[in-house]
């Protein structure tokens, strides 16, 4: 398994995962499997509403418990594109429960930051391993949402071996 945070203005991480192309794809675009692995440790996600076709929509809700009580953070995009056990590309916008864009001073986000931002994430078989190599453009690879991902992903990891990730 390999991280590489390269860019800037970009998290980008590779990993490879001990489970077939078709599987791995169902952790992307299955709910319940979104819902199991998305987000940080100590994450929850009670909401995954995600419509996977071109042009569909998806709305995810982060769940935490923070020092200042429980905190929950929306995520709307849209999906760009879809190929099926090989390319999923997403965009990502904060949002209110309602889908409701935030501008990045309503999200509480840093001066810059882009209101939306791009998520390809691209499978590859090897060998009946899985290749994946995530990017999100428009957020910096030193950031905490570059922290974030390698968290989510190595929850992924942890889905995929147990009984219900398969």
């Amino acid at each position: 398994m390999t991280d590489s945070l390269a860019s800037e203005d970009a998290v980008v991480i590779e990993r490879i995962f001990d489970a077939p192309a078709d599987l791995v794809w169902r952790m992307w675009i299955e709910p319940e499997h979104v819902a199991a692995w998305y987000g940080p440790d100590g994450a929850t996600v009670p909401v995954a509403d995600m419509d996977v076709r071109v042009g569909g929509s998806r709305l995810v809700c982060m769940a935490m418990a923070t020092p200042d009580g429980p905190m929950r953070m929306w995520f709307t995009g849209e999906y760009r594109e879809v190929v099926e056990h090989r390319r999923l590309v997403y965009t990502e916008s904060m949002a209110d429960e309602d889908g409701r864009v935030l501008s990045p001073s309503e999200a509480g986000m840093p001066e810059g930051h882009p209101t939306t931002t791009e998520v390809p994430v691209e499978l590859d078989d090897v060998g009946g391993r899985t290749r994946v190599v995530l990017t999100h453009a428009g957020v910096p690879g030193d950031s905490p949402g570059a922290a974030g991902w390698k968290m989510a992903l190595d929850k992924l990891a942890a889905h995929l071996r147990a009984p219900g990730g398969r």
